[in-house]
């Protein structure tokens, strides 16, 4: 059926982009002046640079260029292709902190401010957590390898330590992965008492919470570019006096894209239209189980989309 629609019924035989449908994709109509650039994998791991008009809302006159590849010479070298007059328009792109993209924005669209995606730099917080988490996790796990071997040598039944809630240790730090990706005021009752044991034995990851939940709180409740960057300053030094290295390494990274994370406080524009469209993408393709021929199934987003 599928095939038939490829080759018989629908336009794709002619339609003017399948030249170099693999390679790129434009449609200048599309636009906008507030845009969204992100990346996201067709099939097999293969990365394409996508440009969105969030205007569009992840809907129809979405797709404003995708390009095959992350590499910014090349992106910037298809960008180039929309006239200067129009690219200049652009007064706000959204973007992650990934260098390729601010070079891509600075230099296709020299007239936009850039915007540094709030959820990203949120994201790195709770992977430091869950860094810690999965340090501590393997502790477990070593020692009670070390229990189990020393119960054998001295011929002894091993019996795991069990908490209050019925998990052992390994169980604790294993089973708590979601309960620090959400805020405690949604954790459930089982979720409250697990957290309740992790962070008594393990205060190190109750401050890394901590931190985790204090930079949303900044990015959910500040208005203004000024208080924000106060903020961020005293979250800082939390970071600091808290040592964790992982946590050093989010603020490292937040100081070195402070100008633009802070852009976020002017409109409180994200990323969120272009993650949406990304699983729209996603769950295109898990309809089609998967992508057996890139250029119809670009076609066929461009369909819906462009």
């Amino acid at each position: 059926m599928t095939r038939q629609y490829r080759t018989e019924l629908s336009t794709f035989s002619t339609w003017d982009q399948r030249a170099h449908a693999k390679d790129w994709l434009l449609y200048p109509q599309n636009l906008g002046p507030h845009l969204s650039l992100d990346e996201t994998s067709l099939s097999q791991g293969e990365l394409y640079t996508i440009l969105t008009n969030k205007a569009a809302k992840g809907g129809k006159g979405a797709i404003v260029a995708i390009v095959a590849g992350t590499k910014a010479e090349t992106v910037i070298e298809v960008l180039r292709k929309l006239a200067e007059s129009q690219r200049k328009k652009v007064q706000e792109i959204t973007l992650d902190m990934a260098g390729n993209m601010a070079l891509i924005a600075k230099k296709c669209f020299p007239q936009a401010t850039q915007v540094t995606d709030r959820f990203h730099v949120q994201q790195l917080a709770l992977e430091a957590v869950q860094q810690m988490r999965i340090q501590y996790r393997w502790q477990a796990l070593d020692a009670e390898n070390e229990a189990l071997e020393q119960a054998k040598l001295t011929e002894r039944a091993y019996e795991p330590e069990l908490l209050a809630n019925g998990d052992t240790v390994k169980q604790l730090l294993a089973r708590s992965r979601y309960v620090l990706y959400k805020r405690a005021t949604d954790w459930t009752i089982s979720q409250q008492e697990r957290a309740a044991l992790l962070f008594e034995r393990y205060p190190d990851l109750k401050t890394a919470y901590e931190l985790s939940q204090s930079l949303s709180h900044i990015f959910e409740n500040t208005t203004t570019k000024l208080y924000g960057l106060g903020r961020l300053a005293k979250w800082h030094e939390r970071v600091r006096q808290a040592g964790f290295k992982a946590f050093n390494t989010v603020a490292r990274s937040i100081q070195n894209h402070y100008e633009t994370i802070l852009n976020y406080f002017d409109n409180r524009s994200t990323n969120a239209s272009a993650e949406s469209f990304n699983a729209k993408i996603k769950a295109f393709r898990s309809q089609f189980r998967g992508v057996r021929n890139v250029e119809f199934f670009l076609y066929l987003l461009t369909q819906l989309y462009a």
